[in-house]
């Protein structure tokens, strides 16, 4: 997370909601040989990420419950030095980010459909007015064989943090220049949606 307390100044519903909006990001554990990573769906409870992970995921076989990371990059994008109008600037990134820390730990196998369930209905429910898929769509057997390959966990949230980096240590007019820079030359994740988010920061 970015050092400039500017920079860190959303509360902690705020970052929750960012991270829930996103429903994904970077698992990240300590392995016998190093850091262990997983890009993963998540769904967000009171204080909890639902998970699942691939059997063979080396996340999986590390020695759970341990403490983790759930990482959470939003939109981001390039800014130039030149968009500021202003002298002496240097080039950087703004962007939007939600650091998740907590225990990871397994959960028991009756906890995996409802939770692929809860997590699918979300966001099939972002693709309406198309009619949403559910389980009932797939055979028994099919759902049988996608449950054993998958385990279920839960991120036991003990810390959230996050970085919403939008200039606000500018000007009004150096952040308006830098947006309107981004808006015509997006480079970045989703870049547009910082230029639409910087203004009036």
């Amino acid at each position: 997370m970015h050092p400039n307390p500017a920079f860190r100044s959303g509360t902690e519903a705020e970052a929750l909601a960012i991270a829930l909006e996103r429903g994904f990001g970077i698992l990240s554990v300590n392995g016998a040989a190093g850091p262990l990573a997983a890009h993963i769906p998540f769904d967000l409870g009171q204080g909890e990420a639902f998970l699942h992970l691939a059997r063979p995921n080396p996340i999986a076989r590390a020695g759970l419950p341990a403490p983790a990371l759930l990482a959470v990059s939003g939109p981001d994008a390039y800014v130039s030095p030149d968009w500021y109008g202003a002298p002496d600037q240097v080039p950087t990134w703004n962007y939007v980010a939600v650091h998740l820390r907590g225990m990871l730990e397994p959960l028991p196998p009756e906890a995996l459909r409802p939770h692929l369930e809860r997590m699918s209905a979300r966001f099939e429910a972002r693709l309406a007015p198309k009619p949403a898929w559910t389980m009932g769509k797939m055979s028994d057997e099919a759902i049988v064989r996608m449950l054993r390959m998958i385990l279920p966990f839960r991120l036991v949230i003990e810390q959230v943090e996050s970085t919403v980096k939008l200039g606000q240590n500018k000007t009004e007019a150096q952040r308006e220049g830098a947006a309107a820079g981004i808006a015509a030359m997006p480079l970045g994740m989703e870049a547009t949606r910082i230029a639409g988010l910087m203004p009036g920061k």
